[in-house]
């Protein structure tokens, strides 16, 4: 009754807007009124419409309401049908889950032991080089690990079985054809030895390492040194017996680790530009020790010679060099001692700086080591304290460049400075040791001339008293 009195009241209100519109827009009263008529008359019509409209939709919805109601009566129904089977169910699984943990007993602690079993044994499986040779293995521990049923007598005897191969291979050599991935990353069909779950080589004596992610065995991109190669060489062309082998207790994992180790050429690229001043101050130095070391032997075998036979000097030693200036001179005898001391000695000092030869460098190679070892460990340093700066962190791995190359830089200054000072003590030595000779010889052919010249000087002063007498 409200919602028809609020239309009444809309139409009523509709037309007396449209009559004052007319009324504006009409010239006469006449006019006015019969527009008024002619709005009422079609609002009426349209009112009807709409009216006749809403009573279609209320009969419509009155007949969806009905059905609504009727499938929810039917819906309360087969609830209420299917209440009591599932309270049935229920109560007979719940008998049936009481009846199934009576009946399992001590099968639940088995089942609870082969799981922890099973994930044990799964991650030593996974990671073990065997793998390769049995595949498939890592998924049946895999999936007995994680299963929620109780195992079957198949999967326990093949649980024992997998585990007690796993600690027979490991004690075993064995030999078998695997696809192994090269250096190249190219797949490749090769005879493999696998040495327990320790190690396993293939043809060349080269080193392989097994990568679970991928099932597969692979070869070292970096091989180690041809020590262990050689010793692989022999365990792949041994067919029985015993043979040497290097075995990795870690299972790859300190090879791996050895292998990335830098050999002695990267070490020194590492120390960079002092380091190769150092190198070749060293292999100067070592050349020029060389050529001295064989120079002062031959020299010293030549003396040797000539000791032997003083009487007659060769040209071809220091001391035959020294007797031949001496008494190769008919003339040698002089008047003067001194003159002939003074002779003597030049010849011995012409000797001296052949003998001492590059002495002189080496001593200087030997200090200079040092130092620029400390020019290298200083750089060395400027460069950690400079990515330390730049990152504003004291991470080590950043911090090990620069004092690797500080490092490196010092060990080859004294690496060169510690041989060539025992290299120049031994030069100094044996080249002191023929000086010593030449010494003693100048001085015995000083005593011999000193002698000569006094019996010379005896034997003109009997002649001169004895003509003297003739004359008188």
């Amino acid at each position: 009754m409200i919602g028809r009195f609020g239309l009444v009241m809309g139409i009523a209100l509709a037309a007396l807007a449209g009559a004052a519109t007319s009324a504006r827009a009409a010239g006469s009263l006449e006019e006015l009124l019969e527009e008024t008529r002619n709005a009422r008359a079609l609002q009426a019509q349209a009112n009807a419409g709409r009216e006749k409209e809403f009573l279609a939709k209320r009969d419509q919805q009155a007949a969806l309401l009905a059905q609504a109601r009727r499938d929810r009566d039917a819906a309360a129904a087969q609830s209420q049908s299917l209440s009591s089977p599932f309270d049935a169910n229920e109560v007979k699984l719940t008998e049936l889950g009481d009846l199934r943990t009576a009946r399992l007993g001590t099968l639940g602690e088995l089942f609870g032991v082969v799981r922890q079993a099973s994930t044990d044994v799964s991650s030593v499986v996974y990671d073990s080089m065997i793998s390769a040779e049995f595949p498939g293995r890592d998924e049946f521990f895999t999936k007995l690990s994680s299963t929620t049923a109780l195992p079957s007598i198949a999967e326990l005897e093949q649980l024992w079985f997998e585990m007690q191969r796993e600690m027979t291979e490991t004690g075993r050599v064995a030999r078998f054809r695997a696809s192994i991935v090269t250096e190249d990353g190219s797949p490749q069909e090769a005879e493999v030895v696998r040495i327990g779950a320790f190690t396993a080589l293939t043809e060349g004596g080269r080193y392989l390492t097994y990568l679970p992610a991928v099932r597969t065995l692979t070869v070292l991109a970096r091989q180690p040194s041809s020590d262990l190669r050689k010793l692989a060489v022999g365990v792949y062309a041994a067919k029985s017996g015993y043979v040497e082998s290097a075995v990795d207790p870690s299972r790859g994992i300190l090879l791996s680790l050895f292998v990335q180790r830098p050999n002695v050429w990267e070490r020194i690229q590492h120390g960079e530009s002092v380091g190769y001043v150092i190198i070749v101050v060293g292999i100067i130095g070592a050349l020029c020790a060389v050529y001295q070391f064989f120079y002062l032997l031959r020299a010293r075998a030549a003396v040797s010679r000539q000791l032997k036979n003083t009487d007659v000097p060769r040209d071809d030693n220091p001391l035959g060099r020294v007797l031949a200036a001496f008494k190769g001179d008919p003339d040698a005898i002089e008047e003067d001692a001194e003159i002939v001391e003074l002779r003597i000695s030049e010849a011995v000092l012409r000797e001296v700086p052949l003998l001492e030869r590059f002495q002189a460098f080496l001593r200087l190679a030997v200090a200079a080591g040092p130092l620029l070892g400390l020019i290298g460990t200083v750089v060395g340093m400027i460069v950690t304290f400079q990515s330390i700066t730049e990152s504003g962190s004291s991470d080590p791995k950043l911090m090990a460049n620069g004092i690797g190359q500080a490092m490196i830089a010092t060990v080859l200054g004294l690496g060169i400075a510690v041989p060539l000072l025992f290299v120049n003590a031994g030069l100094t030595s044996l080249s002191r040791s023929i000086v010593q000779i030449l010494d003693e010889q100048s001085a015995g052919l000083l005593a011999e001339s000193l002698e000569r010249i006094r019996e010379r000087d005896e034997s003109g002063g009997d002649f001169l008293g004895g003509g003297g007498k003739h004359r008188a």
